[in-house]
């Protein structure tokens, strides 16, 4: 509820989306920037960073409800699923930087160009409004000098661009709309970067992870399913003989030995798909990979180490917290476990993350901006963390509709079990404490509780939506 908060987070995804880091005829983004503007990135493009970024312009249109938020969002899925899924439902790992010997030169333009594919009048109109200089804008890295390419880039919002141009936003909106398609068939007769076809299990759990939520935030089933598939391509290629992940799927070939992070992202991942469709089996998989994560990775004074235990012996087992441009394995088994004590109402889960946050406390003391994932973990079971219990007589079209309108709100510290006559036995194995939750006068029944103390039951929709929001 910090409104100075929620204006870094705007301003910083505001101008992420108008620089150069952002591939405005393609879409998707560029692997980081390389000046303050956001303007000058360097080219190659992560799966990583597309889940990445996906999930905080989801949260902020989920917290703020502005459309523009949740099309940035869909933009990213949209290059995700035409250039990086694999036929078979995974992703791959990257596109890189460089085509024809350099680096950009798939994306860069000259104004000439522009006026070529688009004609005269649009041309030299969409060659402003991106910002294009006759002799380019984008130099050359050693020497300075101007290349005569240009990057597209937007200097300012649609709003402030309505002035400038004299043109309405819509009209701003519909040209632009119209020569990106133009633009972009004229691009694919390049010579593309290469593409790193790798399919990475850590990486493909955050992906899944980011599209599930956005199935879920967006309501997009497309994702949803999206997410489902590349699961399923997991659990179909990404796991051996004994039932343990393996890193990296190649050609038909999968291998190499597990990381902290291939268990505690994919779980990530299950969890979010739970949340986006409310099938037991999602819940399942969570617990099943965070067992094997314990059983594998735990270090007993505290945190988990980044080789199993299983792997190749070395001198030393190190351990990894650092949240660099991904975040640490430790820190997502941090929130992980906290969810999943939440969910499950097993303290044993939540022992470990607290285990694991004192591990890394001289650490997150010294660079809290270090390990903001894993002090995400420690908000959401410091700060109230609500949980909601449904209960209904079975999945239909108006309990798709309640779960809706419970989900619209934007609240991080809760968790959400649905409870129907065809689950009830199996979420009662999972979640003991629901166990005694049960429909009241034939209705759609909630119980709000907070550390498993519930209220009294409700079959009021409205009365749990003032108490969520």
């Amino acid at each position: 509820k910090d409104p100075n908060a929620l204006k870094m987070v705007e301003i910083t995804l505001d101008n992420m989306r108008l620089g150069g880091i952002f591939d405005h005829i393609g879409l998707g983004f560029h692997r980081y920037s390389t000046d303050k503007r956001w303007f000058l990135p360097h080219f190659e493009k992560m799966l990583y960073n597309q889940a990445m970024i996906a999930m905080a312009y989801l949260e902020a249109y989920h917290l703020t409800k502005k459309e523009k938020y949740a099309n940035v969002a869909k933009e990213i899925f949209t290059y995700v699923l035409r250039d990086m899924k694999y036929k078979k439902g995974g992703f791959f790992s990257a596109e890189d930087a460089d085509s024809e010997g350099e680096e950009g030169t798939f994306y860069v333009w000259s104004k000439e160009e522009l006026i070529e594919i688009l004609g005269k009048e649009k041309g030299d109109k969409v060659s402003k409004i991106y910002g294009f200089m006759n002799g380019g804008n984008f130099h050359d890295e050693a020497s300075g000098q101007k290349t005569g390419k240009n990057i597209p880039y937007l200097s300012s919002n649609l709003d402030s661009l309505s002035k400038e141009f004299q043109m309405s936003k819509v009209e701003i909106e519909n040209l632009l709309i119209k020569s990106k398609k133009e633009l972009f068939q004229a691009r694919k007769k390049r010579e593309h970067p290469l593409k790193d076809d790798k399919i990475l299990t850590d990486w493909n759990g955050l992906m899944i992870a980011a599209l599930a939520l956005g199935g879920k935030v967006l309501k997009n089933s497309d994702y949803t399913n999206a997410a489902i598939n590349a699961s399923r391509f997991i659990e179909d290629n990404l796991k051996d003989k004994n039932n343990k992940l393996l890193k990296r799927y190649r050609n038909g070939k999968s291998g190499l030995s597990p990381h902290i992070d291939d268990y505690a992202f994919l779980a990530w991942s299950m969890l979010n798909l739970y949340d986006s469709t409310f099938e037991l089996k999602y819940l399942e998989d969570a617990i099943n990979l965070t067992k094997t994560m314990i059983e594998d990775f735990l270090d007993e004074n505290g945190g988990f180490f980044i080789g199993s235990k299983g792997a190749e012996k070395l001198m030393v087992r190190t351990k990894s917290s650092y949240d660099g441009a991904i975040p640490s394995g430790n820190s997502v088994a941090v929130m992980n476990l906290f969810r999943l004590s939440k969910i499950t109402g097993d303290t044993y889960y939540k022992e470990i993350a607290i285990k694991t946050l004192r591990a890394f406390s001289d650490q997150v003391k010294n660079s809290p901006s270090g390990f903001s994932q894993m002090l995400s973990g420690y908000m959401f079971n410091h700060n109230n963390t609500k949980e909601l219990v449904i209960v209904a007589e079975k999945m239909d079209k108006a309990l798709a509709n309640i779960l809706d309108e419970i989900q619209i709100f934007y609240n991080p510290n809760s968790v959400i079990l649905l409870k129907t006559n065809s689950n009830k036995e199996l979420l009662s194995r999972i979640a003991p404490w629901t166990k005694n939750h049960v429909k009241r006068d034939g209705k759609v029944t909630y119980y709000l509780c907070e550390n498993f103390a519930c209220k009294q039951p409700t079959t009021s929709l409205r009365l749990i939506q003032n108490s969520l929001d």
